[in-house]
């Protein structure tokens, strides 16, 4: 009778398809595959894996305290798992769509994670002072929002300023998804924060041969020897869907409008066109210069709704 091979604990680091990387409790990594046809696993996910010779099977998942994830009418997308936070990444140019902001941070909200928005290239001047006032109502929300200027590292020897202190803080001892779309400097900020990155993705990409196969690029750093503070770098985005978010949950999302839900008329109130609803109230205030919601922020709101509202397949 075979004796049954010890169930190891560890968690994954990398996802390249059906293949992952699952980093042990001592910092070694190794190669792992799903057991069975599909795997549930994402960046972030503590898994009991069982060693085969110089690779691993992942054989159980251990319970999330959290996913970050979206939807649309046709799949979904998930970017990591047991996150203390998620960083949404914007620039000043070019200009950021508040639409898609605002569906990451309802996504996050939904799954009780804290989010920390942070608007790159503040050397641009007028630019970025333009972006930094279309961020007002988030900072008005109760948002950390942060400035940066994050440069490319070059090789002529040249100074860049450095990661700002603030953020550094905000990372520290947490580990944090790092969300955005393309052009906002993601890739720059991550090398910033942990300079052998490239190094690392490449690595990983050759070990796991990831040009025969599909890769998500979802890849987890640490930022210090200590294994503390992590960052998980995640896929440039250009749409968010919601779809896993009932219409009826969008206000509980939106902390502007989460302030004042509770005090419609009507406990079903959705904000659109009921009587001595406190949400329109706001909105109405708020263009006489003393509300808390302003007209964009209730577009958005309007539009996700009726784009939840659909029926689903």
């Amino acid at each position: 009778m075979t004796a049954q091979l010890k169930l190891l604990p560890g968690r994954v680091v990398a996802n390249y398809g059906r293949h992952f990387l699952v980093e042990n409790d001592a910092g070694e990594r190794l190669i792992c595959h799903p057991r069975g046809k599909k795997s549930q696993a994402v960046v972030g996910d503590r898994v009991l894996w069982q060693a085969s010779e110089d690779e691993g099977t992942i054989e159980r998942l251990e319970p999330r305290s959290n996913l970050f994830y979206r939807r649309d009418e046709i799949r979904t997308k998930s970017f990591a798992a047991n996150l203390d936070q998620v960083l949404v990444l914007l620039a000043a140019e070019p200009e950021f769509s508040e639409s898609q902001l605002a569906r990451a941070l309802i996504a996050a909200e939904a799954e009780g994670i804290p989010p920390l928005i942070v608007l790159n290239k503040s050397d641009l001047g007028d630019a970025f002072n333009r972006a930094w006032q279309r961020l007002a109502p988030y900072r008005a929300m109760g948002y950390t929002v942060l400035g940066a200027a994050l440069e490319p590292a070059t090789t002529s020897g040249a100074s860049h300023p450095e990661v700002p202190e603030a953020l550094r803080i905000a990372l520290t001892g947490k580990t944090t998804l790092v969300l955005g779309p393309s052009g906002a400097g993601k890739s720059t900020l991550i090398n910033r924060l942990v300079p052998g990155a490239q190094v690392l993705t490449n690595e990983i990409s050759q070990a796991l041969n990831s040009g025969k196969h599909t890769t998500t690029r979802t890849t987890w750093y640490w930022m210090d020897d200590a294994r503390s503070t992590a960052l998980i770098d995640s896929p440039g985005f250009q749409e968010f869907g919601l779809h896993h978010i009932e219409p009826m949950q969008l206000a509980g999302c939106m902390p502007d409008f989460k302030a004042h839900a509770d005090k419609c008329r009507f406990y079903n109130c959705t904000h659109r066109q009921e009587p001595d609803c406190a949400v329109t109230a706001r909105v109405a205030a708020e263009a006489a210069d003393a509300g808390d919601i302003s007209d964009q922020r209730y577009r958005i709101y309007t539009e996700l709704f009726a784009e939840l509202s659909q029926t689903r397949y």
